[in-house]
C-alpha cells in the first residue's frame, strides 16, 4: 500500500470515527469557515456539511454568541478550553439548546479548530421523566387507597342527605344538594384518579398518528377549541407508532384541551401540530425484553401565556394547576400513558410559545414501514 493509499484510508476511518460520536463535531479553518461536519453536526444546525462549508460560525450564531468569545479565546492562547451549560439557542438551533462545549486548536493545521457539542437536554429529559414516572407512582397507590377508604363512606353520606331532604323546608334542602353535590364532586375526582392504578398491560399496535391527530383536532375543532386556528407540519413518510389508539387520543386531546386554555376562551390563537423523525434515544419499554429506540417526536405548540418557570419543574406532578377549578391531574395523567408506552414527554415554554413534545417508538415490522408512504394521506407539509 502506497503512503497516498494510507492517508486516503486514514481519511475515510477518520470519518467513520467522527460519524460514530454520537456527538456534533465540526471543524473551523482559519479563516473561520466550517471545514468539517459530522453527521450529528449536521442535524444539530439543522444544514447539510455541504451547505455548513459555505458558512463560519458567526454566521450560525447569533451577535455575542458564548461560543464564539471561546473560539476567540482558543485563536489567541492555543490551549484546549472546555465550558459546561453553555446557551447557544438562535431561531436557526431552537430554544434551550443547553450544550457543553470542548473548543481546541488542531496543531497539525495551524489556525483551525475543532468543537465537540454535548447536548445536555437529553440527560435532562431522562431526569424528568424518572421524576415523573415516579410521581404517576405515588398518585397510583394513592389512587388505590381513595377508592377503598373515602367512596364508600361518601356513598353512604350521599344517600344519608337525600333521605333528610324529603322532609326538611326549602331552605334546608339547599344545604342538603349541597352535600350532595359536593359528595358527587369527590367521588368523579377518585374516579379520575382510580385511572392511574390501572396496570393491566397495555395492547399496542401499529397506529397512525396523523389520523389520531386529525380525530383530536376534529374533536376540538366542534367543541373547546372552535375559534382557534389550527395548523398541521406532518411528516408524510413518518412510520407507525407502537402505541395504544385509544390511549394516544386521550394523551393529545389533553393536551390539546390545555393549549386552548392556555390561549383562552375569547383569545384569537394558533395550534400547531406536529410530527418528525428525530434520532432517539434508548429506553427500557414496560413489556419488552429489549431496549428500543424512541425516533418518533409528536409536538404541540400553541401560542397562549406560556407555563410560568415555578410552575415548570412540577408541571407533571400530580395536583399541580394553574386553572382555578383544576384537578391537576391531566397532564400527570398524560405523564403516566407516555411513561407507559416507553416514551418521553417534555416542555418548552416562552411567552407566546409552548410545546409539549413527546418522544415514542416505532412499530417494528417492515410491511407495515413499507406500505406506510402509500398509506398516508399527508402529502404536504401544512394545512389549517
Amino acid at each position: 500500500m502506497t503512503a497516498s493509499d494510507k492517508s486516503m484510508l486514514g481519511d475515510r476511518l477518520a470519518g467513520v470515527v467522527l460519524n460514530s460520536i454520537r456527538h456534533p463535531v465540526i471543524m473551523l479553518d482559519d479563516a473561520g469557515y466550517i471545514s468539517y461536519a459530522n453527521a450529528d453536526a449536521e442535524a444539530f444546525f439543522r444544514s447539510s456539511a455541504n451547505i455548513l462549508s459555505r458558512n463560519t460560525l458567526d454566521m450560525l450564531l447569533p451577535f455575542g454568541s458564548p461560543l464564539l468569545a471561546l473560539v476567540k479565546q482558543v485563536r489567541e492562547n492555543p490551549s484546549p478550553v472546555n465550558e459546561y451549560r453553555v446557551d447557544v439557542s438562535s431561531p436557526r438551533l431552537g430554544q434551550d439548546r443547553i450544550v457543553d462545549l470542548y473548543v481546541t486548536p488542531v496543531s497539525e493545521s495551524p489556525g483551525s479548530i475543532v468543537i465537540l457539542f454535548k447536548e445536555r437536554s437529553m440527560a435532562e429529559k431522562l431526569d424528568r421523566q424518572m421524576t415523573h414516572r415516579g410521581a404517576a407512582r405515588s398518585v397510583t397507590g394513592l389512587a388505590s387507597m381513595l377508592a377503598h377508604e373515602i367512596k364508600n363512606p361518601l356513598s353512604g353520606i350521599r344517600g344519608a342527605a337525600q333521605l333528610l331532604e324529603t322532609g326538611l323546608s326549602d331552605d334546608d334542602r339547599a344545604l342538603t344538594r349541597l352535600i350532595t353535590d359536593e359528595t358527587d364532586r369527590i367521588v368523579s375526582l377518585v374516579d379520575r384518579m382510580e385511572v392511574f392504578s390501572d396496570e393491566r398491560p397495555i395492547e399496542r399496535e401499529a397506529v397512525n398518528i396523523h389520523v389520531v391527530l386529525d380525530h383530536v383536532k376534529a374533536i376540538a375543532k366542534n367543541g373547546f377549541a372552535s375559534h382557534i386556528k389550527f395548523h398541521e407540519d406532518y411528516d408524510p413518510s413518518l412510520p407507525y407508532v407502537f402505541a395504544n389508539r385509544d390511549q394516544l387520543v386521550q394523551v393529545f386531546l389533553n393536551l390539546v384541551k390545555n393549549a386552548a386554555e392556555s390561549i383562552g376562551a375569547n383569545e384569537p390563537g394558533e395550534i400547531t401540530l406536529s410530527t418528525a423523525f428525530r434520532p432517539g434515544i434508548r429506553l427500557s419499554v414496560p413489556g419488552m425484553r429489549t431496549r428500543v429506540s424512541l425516533p418518533l417526536e409528536f409536538c404541540v405548540s400553541d401560542t397562549g401565556a406560556g407555563v410560568t418557570p415555578d410552575i415548570m419543574p412540577h408541571l407533571f406532578d400530580p395536583f399541580i394547576t394553574t386553572k382555578p377549578n383544576g384537578s391537576g391531574l391531566g397532564l400527570a395523567l398524560v405523564a403516566k400513558i407516555v411513561g407507559d408506552h416507553g416514551g418521553v414527554i417534555e416542555c418548552d415554554s416562552v411567552p407566546r410559545k409552548t410545546t409539549f413534545r413527546i418522544l415514542m417508538p416505532a412499530w417494528q415490522s417492515g410491511p407495515l414501514d413499507d406500505d406506510r408512504a402509500d398509506n398516508s394521506p399527508y402529502t404536504k407539509k401544512a394545512g389549517s
